[in-house]
């Protein structure tokens, strides 16, 4: 059997998979026939294989599906599109929660109710880098890891339902829900790669543009839900509803490539980490993130509160930012694949600065909110499509200067935590703002710069600008 832990693969067709990808025939040096193409470049490998199996690995080797197209390519996408959305989608629609605990018992005054949401997105990002690691150092056994990660995940939803303070949610909903997601988004994206080369960025904008398709679904049902059955039998039917849909999905996630057949440790070439083009990269997408989860987790209380909103008014404004960030994903994903990253990361930028500051912060009626709901979720929520547009930056930069191959998912893995940072710190500094806002009235708020939440929407509106410090950092030359 072919050892996938002892190659890495070039974006070329099965027809195209050099010699040395085959035991027992000759090595092309190291140079020659490769392909500029994507992000793998092949190397040489040990021979060494079995007495006669030569003519098998050649079979079994051209029986491949094929990439960036087929019914296998494709179900693995309808795959990880559904999870992306079951798994992101409910933290993402948190503000539904919020609302609800902020004002039912026996939460209602409790503290660091925001933590809840911002906890299991961070805990999803920040162990990215070490789940990907563990699942490309021991292939055979990352295939079943999202069956696990979803039973997790569903356990940690019951027992979210027997909480009695804010504690229990952040444990319960928050960390082990979001260990339980990384441990089943992970080996979506290092799988995604075996199987879209040429249109990876397309694949990755389509996956990720199911977490804004059940952002529309999830805040209307989950607050419905609320309403009808508590929060109780809400989490507890939420948990048995994932885990019969997904389940079944996680034996369509699986590597196009064979794993090897005996599973040892890699050593990753983690080069990109000190690089200046990488450090400005990580720290345009920590700031950014600092400030781009606050509108879904506070523009349902800021409808209500502000705009005296009702309650299904109120969450439609996570619906329309999640119905928005299905289009730019998409859109993001087609542009990355043609234009250079820091070009798409000014669009992102410039959309999402000009719909928080202008926009959310003169808006004095449920309407203009709306447009602003509508027009962040197209820009800010395309942001991180943009990522595959990083990773290829930082491969070609390794072996431009002769660094040799960097794993992209490692890249993918490192920016997740440090959009994980951000979004841990994002809770308790929200918070700040809001206790100590500059612009609150003391009368009716007529915009959003004279409510409670000024602070909070300059904020918002800085750090979404300072993500776009890659634009000018590479105008200037310096990456």
């Amino acid at each position: 059997m072919m050892a996938r832990d002892d190659i890495e693969f070039g974006a070329v067709s099965v027809a195209q998979t050099p010699k040395c990808a085959t035991p027992g025939t000759p090595c092309t040096p190291c140079g020659e026939g490769r392909s500029e193409e994507g992000f793998f470049a092949p190397v040489e490998i040990e021979t060494g294989g079995l007495p006669n199996e030569g003519d098998f690995v050649e079979r079994h080797e051209f029986s491949l599906p094929p990439a960036d197209g087929g019914k296998d390519a494709w179900l693995f996408l309808a795959a990880v599109f559904v999870v992306d959305a079951l798994v992101w989608g409910f933290p993402f629609s948190f503000g539904v929660f919020q609302n609800y605990y902020n004002s039912h018992a026996p939460f209602a005054g409790q503290p660091s109710i925001v933590v809840i949401g911002t906890s299991s997105m961070g805990v999803m990002y920040l162990t990215s880098p070490i789940i990907m690691g563990l699942c490309q150092m021991f292939g055979r056994w990352a295939r079943w890891t999202p069956l696990l990660g979803l039973v997790i995940m569903s356990l940690s939803l019951a027992l979210s339902s027997f909480a009695t303070t804010t504690t229990h949610l952040i444990l319960s909903q928050g960390i082990l829900y979001g260990l339980g997601g990384g441990i089943t988004y992970c080996p979506c994206i290092v799988y995604l790669g075996e199987w879209f080369v040429k249109r990876k960025g397309l694949a990755y904008g389509i996956m990720w543009s199911g977490t804004g398709l059940a952002g529309v679904v999830l805040p209307l049902l989950l607050q419905s839900l609320l309403s009808a059955l508590g929060f109780r039998n809400t989490l507890r039917l939420w948990a048995g509803f994932l885990l019969v849909i997904t389940a079944p999905l996680s034996f369509l996630i699986k590597p196009r490539l064979p794993p090897s057949a005996t599973s040892h440790v890699r050593l990753f070439n983690l080069w990109f980490l000190v690089t200046p083009a990488f450090l400005v990269y990580q720290a345009a997408n920590i700031i950014e993130a600092t400030g781009f989860f606050l509108p879904g987790i506070y523009l349902p209380s800021y409808a209500r509160s502000t705009l005296g909103a009702p309650s299904f008014s109120a969450a439609s404004t996570i619906l329309l930012v999640n119905v928005a960030s299905v289009i730019g994903c998409v859109a993001m994903g087609f542009i990355i694949d043609r234009l250079h990253v820091t070009t798409c990361i000014l669009l992102s930028t410039i959309g999402a600065t000009v719909s928080v500051l202008v926009i959310w912060g003169l808006s004095s009626s449920l309407g203009l909110l709306y447009f602003f709901c509508i027009t962040y979720g197209l820009f800010a929520g395309s942001f991180t499509s943009a990522w595959p547009g990083i990773m290829r930056d930082m491969t070609q930069k390794a072996q431009n200067n002769g660094k040799g191959s960097v794993d992209p998912n490692m890249v993918f893995g490192f920016l997740c935590a440090g959009r994980g940072v951000g979004n841990v710190v994002a809770g308790p500094l929200s918070e700040s703002l809001m206790r100590g806002s500059l612009w609150k009235a003391e009368t009716a708020a007529a915009y959003g710069y004279s409510s409670s939440y000024g602070s909070l929407i300059v904020f918002t509106g800085v750090t979404a600008l300072l993500g776009g410090a890659s634009f000018v950092w590479r105008r200037l030359g310096l990456i």
